[in-house]
């Protein structure tokens, strides 16, 4: 048996104490290093945070303490000239939600039905602004809350974090249909908008001008977003406003249009589609312009949905379709006092060289027939009668001496076959035919046929409602002229300070002699001041002087074997003439110039003249004398026609010989 010496001397016989201490001794070492690895990396943060990156990381705690949300500018007010508000902002509630404030969108959304009218699209359109922002900034879910809802939601307002009712602002328009396609609307800021625009001009904006002067004159009519900045718990709840630093509100604007004038002119088109405009030939101004028919703008500001937008789209009658700037019409009988002018100006006539009227004639070498629309013919007529009775022969005969050429010159000076540049987007210029130009589109050379039909405004022509209007200013100014427009004046909201807008002159007409431009203009008071002229019936009892031209457009013309014309009751709506005219007034010292279309109409001297008559009374007297729905002068004149003859341009009338060449006395205007 061992004793307990020796076990104990064998326990210290199998201790390692070089080892224990050198094992103690790496472990003191490891934590040492840990420890100032460690130290090193706190130090290496904190100089980090206190010195390297102070600043940055100073404004991120202020960042979490201070929201900086931008205040979005009111936008500026549309006036007519007159001062009648065309464009307006009303007081509106509106329903706002931060995103990042909120636990749960979906169920958020969701439990604000309860409360609150909510739509797809409106919840879609939310959802594609909260996409394009940050989540910190309140993003608007639906405007124009009724008392009812704000009511319902201000009982249960704590049920949502993260969602506050704000007072804001919607946009207006007080008079509806009329002056829509001019005015136009705003809406919401789409991608294609955000891709072409300035978004530190944008912030706190949800919407932009999308047509008419909204869209054209955005830049003046926007202003300039401001700021404040909100302190806020580490919830994000806001507790005070540190710093406010308002805007500025967007310019006010004046409008050349004349609203009283604008609603007479829609109600003289009456049911009928078309276009009008009326146009000051002093500086340029649009005094009116119809499109009809309209919509309403008001479908659009919150974002119109669906089934709506597609029955406007799907809408044979095109509302949304500008007629006035887009619709491109053959001008008819409208463009014979411009090529008198090019006929004059070329000396391939004199105002006194006689042509006979057959009632049709034939180019050298052809069988076709080009008739006039008095089958019988008008006999022999020179300038003043060919346009007062609008005689085709007397202008087939003219535009073959011109050519296409020359026609392209002096057509061209007047403005025809390219856009005007009015200030409102989206403008057609029409087409003006050419040699070169059926080259290029059709492969083929161009016909003398085809020159004949230029002559009536038929064939490859086609113009817009503006363009007639500005062709027919330049007539009225003796060949000079101004670029039409529909800013008449800018409004400093801020200082009152009003500036008004230069009109723009446009080139003089080159070659037109003062003697010859008033052959024209007094054979076109024939037109509507002599017993003879097919604009006559409307104007023979006015106080004013005026001078004018009627125009049919056709939409089909007769075959070669047709020599009656199927009756206007028994022609299908979409196949029926345009009826047209043309007009300014007084005819010394001009102050209106109007172009009006009326689609599938029938006669211009008996539809389009007492729309133009009207717009006359009106801006020149200040009452409407002449009181004729267009559209039962339409059915009288049909009914009346002789249905052996082609009717004439306007409601027949006593065929009396043009007086000669000296201009009646004008009657002072009132």
């Amino acid at each position: 048996m061992n004793s307990p010496g020796s076990s104990r001397s064998g326990f210290d016989a199998i201790k390692n104490l070089y080892e224990e201490k050198r094992t103690f001794t790496g472990r003191v070492v490891f934590a040492a290093v840990l420890c100032l690895l460690m130290i090193g990396m706190l130090a290496a943060r904190l100089i980090d945070l206190q010195l390297v990156r102070h600043d940055y990381y100073s404004t991120r705690a202020d960042d979490n303490r201070m929201r900086l949300t931008p205040i979005a500018p009111v936008r500026g007010l549309i006036y007519d000239r007159n001062g009648a508000l065309l464009a307006q902002n009303l007081p509106s509630f509106v329903l706002d939600i931060t995103p990042e404030r909120v636990r749960n969108l979906n169920d958020t959304l969701e439990r604000l039905k309860a409360y609150v009218r909510l739509t797809d699209q409106d919840i879609a359109r939310f959802r594609e602004r909260m996409r394009k922002g940050p989540r910190y900034r309140s993003v608007t879910l639906r405007s124009n809350l009724t008392a009812e809802e704000v009511a319902r939601y201000q009982l249960n307002r704590f049920d949502f974090e993260g969602v506050e009712v704000n007072a804001g602002l919607v946009r207006d328009y007080p008079l509806g249909e009329s002056a829509a396609h001019i005015i136009g609307y705003v809406g919401g800021i789409s991608e294609a908008d955000y891709a072409r625009l300035e978004a530190a001009d944008y912030e706190g904006l949800s919407q932009i001008g999308k047509s008419g002067v909204e869209r054209s004159h955005e830049d003046l009519l926007r202003g300039a977003p401001g700021t404040k900045i909100v302190e806020a718990n580490a919830a994000g709840r806001p507790l005070r406003e540190l710093e406010s630093r308002p805007g500025s509100s967007g310019q006010n604007l004046y409008m050349s249009l004349d609203a009283q004038l604008q609603l007479v002119a829609e109600k003289a088109l009456g049911d009928l589609d078309g276009a009008v405009v009326a146009i000051d030939p002093r500086n340029g101004e649009i005094l009116a312009l119809v499109s009809k028919p309209g919509y309403d703008p008001k479908l659009f500001v919150e974002g119109i949905d669906a089934a709506s937008y597609r029955g406007l789209l799907e809408d044979k009658s095109r509302p949304l379709y500008n007629r006035a700037l887009l619709g491109t019409y053959p001008p008819g009988s409208t463009i014979k006092p411009f090529m008198a002018t090019a006929a004059l100006n070329f000396k391939t006539v004199t105002p006194d060289t006689g042509i006979y009227c057959s009632g049709s004639m034939t180019l050298p070498g052809s069988s076709r027939k080009y008739r006039c629309h008095k089958r019988q013919g008008h006999g022999t007529v020179n300038l003043d009668s060919a346009i007062a009775k609008s005689c085709d022969i007397y202008f087939y005969q003219a535009a073959m001496n011109l050519g296409i050429d020359r026609i392209d010159e002096i057509l061209g000076q007047f403005g025809f076959g390219k856009p005007t540049g009015i200030d409102v987007p989206n403008e057609k210029g029409g087409l003006l035919p050419s040699k070169e130009w059926k080259r290029r589109v059709y492969k083929q050379v161009w016909f003398p046929g085809e020159t004949l039909s230029l002559g009536i405004g038929q064939g490859y022509l086609t113009t817009t409602p503006l363009q007639l209007a500005q062709g027919t200013a330049r007539l009225a100014m003796r060949g000079l002229g101004f670029k039409p427009h529909v800013l008449h004046a800018i409004a400093d909201p801020a200082t009152g300070a009003i500036a008004g807008v230069a009109p723009e002159p446009l080139p003089p007409l080159t070659g037109q002699s003062a003697e010859l431009q008033e052959r024209v203009i007094h054979a076109m008071q024939l037109v509507t001041m002599f017993p003879g002229g097919t604009a006559y019936r409307a104007f023979k009892d006015a106080p004013y002087s005026s001078a004018g031209k009627t125009g049919t457009a056709q939409v089909v013309g007769l075959k070669q074997e047709e020599t009656v014309a199927p009756t206007f009751d028994s022609t299908p709506k979409h196949l029926r003439d345009h009826a047209l005219f043309i007009a300014f007034a007084p005819v010394d010292a001009p102050r209106i110039a109007i172009a009006v279309i009326a689609e599938h109409a029938g006669h211009g001297g008996s539809v389009a003249a007492p729309v133009a008559r009207q717009i006359m009374d009106q801006y020149l007297l200040g009452k409407v004398l002449y009181n004729e729905d267009p559209a039962g002068a339409a059915a009288a004149a049909a009914a009346a026609a002789d249905p052996a003859l082609e009717a004439e341009e306007g409601v027949p009338t006593e065929d009396e010989e043009p007086p000669p060449a000296t201009p009646p006395p004008a009657a002072t205007p009132r």
